[in-house]
């Protein structure tokens, strides 16, 4: 059996990450209003992929469906916390963008 068929979950991560960093390259492309280093497309990148790779361990390891959704929903909290950080900087810490 091909590799690519045992991990299916596995593989729509990765694809979905790879997707999701073509939105601001492809948008660069056309605007200025875009400004990505190649710093950020690694940060985002590993954010993205952390987030999906937890939700899937998550779904792999617990059982109680109740478990399941509340430790997907704050691992996706977290994702958009830390992301609104990076980005803007809402709560003010060093790491926080402009």
């Amino acid at each position: 059996m091909n590799i690519f068929m045992k991990n299916k979950r596995l593989n729509i991560i990765l694809i979905t990450v790879a997707i999701l960093l073509l939105i601001p390259f492809i948008a660069m492309q056309f605007t200025e209003e875009v400004t990505w280093t190649s710093f950020d497309f690694i940060v985002m990148g590993i954010l993205l992929l952390s987030t999906g790779l937890l939700i899937n361990l998550v779904l792999r390891k617990i059982t109680k469906t109740k478990y399941r959704i509340a430790l997907s929903i704050a691992i996706a909290v977290a994702f958009l916390i830390v992301w609104a950080e990076l980005a803007v900087g809402i709560f003010g810490t060093p790491f926080g963008g402009q």
